[in-house]
């Protein structure tokens, strides 16, 4: 057998029995007379590393450094363009907590001793507020800035914008703090930095300021709380009990209650649609402009009004012409004094004289136009 086996392979050392494409490998198949005659006409069939000798081992003298790229591991293989730009792309849609990464960087700053800030405090009241000495302050308490922004994390979302405004409050406070009064820059600092939260939650509750008196910050803040602490004592909480424990005026209470209770309205949200047309906020408005009869109106009864003006004069003599000329309807009245002056009388008895006189105009005017103008706040 071994002998035959030798002979076949010196008459033709490279003839190998070939797995055809479509069978399996490992399975040997029996030669054929056109074994011979297949090799010849379709030598590139045999690509595979892989073939089978006439015992049905498995013989493999490929190099291996001439093995096609497809059938190097992935590993060896190189990362093509579009698999690294889906690992961008996944590496890009992580969720970047920017509290906790101003966290991890506040964390960087020591905190200070009693003793130590005590020191540094002084040294900024002496030696003309330096900058260096002042940071070094603000940095020291950035925690306390962050710890107290949480107390308020149900009332604004964004703690960012609350650490940030604290963080101002944080810098007045160091800027005014006095370390003679025994007091801890932290509780000293605590006051402004809840004040500015504080503005800061107000001014931003809505796009239109929400409370901008003592009274309506007052109100802003504490409404809602002491209807709730009325309600569990068993109170009905009405707006003249809540003015009267919160110390302000019924009729605040009452606005801000209505203000509370209802939400920003856009002037060009649609309210009305009819006949294919959407008709706005805005467009309901009253016009600030006056309307072409309204103008024609004006004009005719300023025409009047000049016309009985004029009548009226002729009924004046003496210091009432003056009076009427010079300070009722002059472009650029003369003073009081001026007229007397010129009068040789005292301000007082020209505004006597005035008093009259615009006492006869008026008279004047309604046995003419009834009601419909009024003079010197008649």
């Amino acid at each position: 057998m071994t002998a035959k086996v030798d002979a076949k392979k010196r008459a033709k050392p490279s003839a190998r029995t070939k797995v055809p494409r479509g069978e399996a490998k490992g399975s040997v198949r029996e030669p054929t007379d056109n074994d011979d005659e297949r090799e010849e006409e379709e030598p590139e069939l045999a690509s595979d590393p892989e073939t089978f000798d006439t015992e049905g081992e498995v013989v493999d003298d490929t190099d291996p450094d001439e093995v096609d790229d497809e059938r190097r591991p992935a590993e060896d293989a190189e990362p093509s363009d579009e698999s690294e730009g889906d690992a961008a792309s996944e590496r890009g849609l992580a969720k970047f907590d920017a509290l906790q990464a101003y966290m991890r960087e506040v964390q960087r700053h020591p905190l200070l001793s009693a003793d130590d800030e005590h020191k540094l405090a002084v040294d900024y009241v002496k030696g003309g507020q330096d900058r260096d000495v002042a940071a070094r302050l603000v940095t020291a308490n950035l925690r306390l800035v962050v710890k107290i922004a949480y107390e308020y994390r149900r009332a604004y979302r964004n703690m960012m914008d609350l650490v940030q405004e604290g963080n101002i409050g944080l810098m007045q406070a160091v800027k005014r703090y006095d370390p003679y009064r025994g007091v801890k820059l932290s509780s000293y600092a605590a006051w402004w930095i809840r004040a500015y939260m504080l503005r800061f939650i107000l001014n931003n509750w809505r796009l239109v300021k929400v409370g901008t008196t003592q009274a309506q910050r007052k109100l802003f803040f504490n409404l809602n709380k002491e209807k709730a602490r009325l309600t569990a004592m068993g109170i009905e909480p009405s707006h003249a009990e809540i003015a009267k424990r919160l110390n302000v005026a019924e009729a605040e209470v009452t606005e801000m209650d209505r203000r509370l209770a209802r939400a920003d309205a856009s002037l060009d949200a649609t309210v009305n649609e009819a006949d294919g047309r959407s008709t706005t906020r805005l467009e309901l408005m009253p016009s600030s402009s006056a309307t072409p009869d309204q103008i024609a109106e004006g004009s005719e009864f300023s025409a009047l009004l000049h016309t009985e003006l004029g009548e009226f004069r002729k009924t004046l003599s003496g210091k009432d012409v003056d009076i009427f000329e010079k300070r009722v309807v002059a472009d650029d009245p003369l003073t009081l004094q001026e007229l007397g002056d010129q009068f040789g009388v005292s301000r007082e008895r020209v505004r006597q004289l005035e008093s009259r006189l615009m006492g006869k105009l008026r008279e004047h005017l309604r046995a003419n136009f009834g009601d419909a103008v009024g003079v010197g706040g008649a």
